[in-house]
């Protein structure tokens, strides 16, 4: 458990329901928690103002789809694996069995997002291979689905579960579960998820969350921005 006490500045973001005050940093995880957020926002506009006949713009949108839900699943199984395990022990070895209900619900909540997860490929298959209005309606409705459980789900998680991490987990433990994420996300999605959680991020946040990249990240960043932003504006067209 943790026995510091030494709180260090942490991020707080647009949306973001609450800033768990700590010794462990929490910049990786608020900073994709926004991006979660943004996204489903923008998916929700997407689904509504996009015209039934914007064959590409479906495309792009169905295949940017993917590349959130390949985030966000990689986002669950880190935090299953690697941090709600190690915080849930703590605490059940200190007799808090509410605690422990509470980081056992953030694993359910997962549990419930993934089949909306699904339904909402299925549905951008649809729109692409057969579009229409009915299979935009279903669209909509699912991704607001989604959004709306995510978006409480994060609120939860904030509130509740990171304020938790903060007190329970050593900042070894912590470090050890980050290098851990951080080499099971791999080269098959940190290329996207570089400039994926800059995105709209406001001007004085990019200067807060920048330090938390290594070097190579950086350049990365730098290199892979401008194309993923080109994307984004074919994708997001009609946000």
């Amino acid at each position: 458990m943790s026995t510091t006490t030494t709180d260090r500045p942490q991020l707080d973001l647009p949306g973001q329901a609450h800033v768990a005050r700590g010794p462990l940093d929490m910049t990786g995880m608020y900073g994709m928690h926004y991006a979660f957020r943004r996204d489903l926002t923008d998916f929700v506009a997407a689904a509504r103002r996009t015209p039934v006949g914007e064959h590409a713009v479906w495309v792009a949108l169905q295949a940017r789809w993917a590349r959130f839900f390949e985030v966000l699943h990689h986002h669950h199984e880190a935090e299953d694996t690697h941090i709600w395990p190690a915080t849930r022990a703590h605490a059940a070895a200190l007799g808090r069995l509410d605690d422990v209900a509470v980081l056992d619900a953030m694993e359910t909540d997962h549990e419930q997002i993934d089949p909306a997860l699904q339904a909402c490929t299925d549905a951008f298959a649809a729109m692409v291979e057969h579009p229409c209005t009915d299979h935009r309606n279903a669209l909509d409705l699912e991704v607001t689905e989604v959004r709306e459980l995510l978006v409480t789900h994060l609120a939860g998680e904030e509130r509740e579960a990171i304020p938790l991490i903060q007190e329970l987990m050593t900042p070894e433990e912590w470090a050890t579960s980050e290098r851990a994420i951080a080499k099971e996300y791999g080269l098959g999605i940190i290329p996207f998820a570089v400039p994926w959680v800059f995105k709209a991020l406001p001007a004085d946040k990019v200067a807060e969350v920048e330090p938390f990249l290594d070097l190579p990240q950086r350049l990365l960043k730098r290199v892979l921005e401008p194309r993923f932003l080109r994307r984004e504006a074919v994708a997001f067209r009609y946000v």
